[in-house]
């Protein structure tokens, strides 16, 4: 995820298994029969501002508000607040983006918590694709790889809840636990005919960052994730690199679900001269596109040699790293098509301890392409079958080293 914190964006960095939650309307003081209502809304919402900004008709809204405060009958009580805060998450919801998010203060503080690096789960991210939950990526070493979930496993049920109409937060909220405690996952998993029942035990996550080696004249750098701390891990990973004296070079983003959106501009700035544009926000009608050019770095000279590993594990930072350097001719893509996660949220503070994630830009590559509307496609395509991952077979790093030499 990425906190672009001057305005509190992120990149999302796709949804990550330790998350929140999700759900509407907003109203204000009709008449005395309201006022108790309508004071726990103004808690939220200034008056006047929702006067002056709406043309919607909120008598329906109080008119269910009434009802139900006089016919339902339940042995919780439930507070106005609690009302307010499940009205502004069903508004969140009606704009049908599983990004754009209210979350009250329990989801709020476990957000703050996420984001800050405090993590405790299984260790999977997961999005929406064809309106069903679907795991972008298990991270590496977590107990979600160990159990067997891969990139693609769709979510049906989560012990016994049926996930069809469910957000990714809804799925967050009943997948993370204390540690040590079992969460059963029902999952449909593409070639094979019958649904699989995996068991996973929830654990403290320790988000792996890179990973470096050398095979022959080969050098390849493995990335995890996009964090705060992945440029200047990155950094010395390139100093690695040149001082391997190779010109040869992989860099694996698969089952890279993401991150910052400014590690990925500092990557993409040692291979591209200053000014080069590496990824565009576009906000549609809302105001002027924000462009995001190269820092000019720009290290290595025409022997290059480079290829870039994806699959659909590969989202949001992943994909515009690899969308940058694949447009500007710097590098090949060898691997599979990536998730498509290609849309930026900012990160508001409704209130001291509720906020809201909205949906507020697009990414659009180099070329104009949109992420979230295709992914991207690789320039080599190779899949990895079950038999040659279980083997531990690797055709596509097998095809870029091909590649290079």
């Amino acid at each position: 995820m990425s906190k672009n914190l001057s305005l509190k964006k992120i990149v999302p960095v796709i949804v990550i298994v330790f998350f929140i939650a999700s759900t509407f309307g907003i109203g204000f003081y009709f008449g005395k029969n309201q006022k108790k209502g309508a004071e726990a809304i103004n808690n939220v919402i200034n008056k006047e501002d929702t006067l002056n900004t709406t043309k919607a008709d909120f008598s329906d809204f109080w008119r269910a508000w009434n009802i139900l405060n006089e016919k339902y009958v339940s042995p919780d009580e439930i507070t106005d607040q609690d009302k307010v805060w499940s009205a502004i998450q069903g508004l969140a919801s009606s704009y049908k983006d599983p990004y754009t998010v209210f979350m009250p203060p329990a989801e709020s503080e476990m957000f703050n918590d996420e984001i800050q690096g405090s993590f405790s789960g299984v260790g999977m991210e997961i999005g929406i694709r064809d309106g069903i939950i679907t795991v972008v990526s298990p991270l590496k070493n977590t107990p979600a790889e160990k159990a067997g979930i891969k990139p693609g496993d769709k979510i049906i049920k989560i012990d016994e809840e049926i996930t069809s109409n469910f957000n990714t937060d809804q799925a967050v909220k009943l997948i993370r636990g204390e540690k040590g405690t079992a969460v059963k996952l029902t999952i449909s998993r593409e070639g094979v005919a019958d649904l699989i029942e995996i068991s996973v035990i929830r654990d403290n996550i320790n988000i792996p960052t890179i990973d470096t080696e050398k095979r022959g004249d080969v050098f390849i750098i493995s990335l995890y994730n996009f964090s705060a701390t992945s440029p200047n891990l990155f950094k010395d990973a390139l100093r690695e690199f040149v001082e391997s004296k190779t010109n040869k070079l992989v860099l694996d983003l698969r089952g890279n679900p993401g991150g910052y959106l400014e590690a990925s501009v500092d990557m993409a700035s040692w291979f591209l001269p200053a000014g080069k544009v590496i990824v565009t926000e576009d906000y549609g009608a809302n105001e002027e596109d924000k462009v995001h050019r190269s820092k000019g770095y720009n290290i290595f000279n025409n022997n290059l040699k480079f290829v870039i590993l994806v699959n659909g594990g590969s989202a949001s930072a992943s994909e515009i790293l690899a969308g940058a350097l694949k447009e500007h001719g710097i590098a090949k893509i060898v691997g599979t098509k990536t998730f498509g996660k290609g849309s930026v949220q900012e990160l508001i503070n409704l209130t001291p301890d509720t906020s809201l994630k909205i949906t507020v830009a697009k990414w659009l590559t180099p070329n104009g392409n949109s992420i979230s509307n295709n992914g991207l496609e690789p320039d080599v395509n190779v899949e990895i079958t079950q038999e040659q991952f279980e083997d531990g077979l690797d055709p596509q790093l097998d095809k870029a080293i091909e590649l290079l030499r």
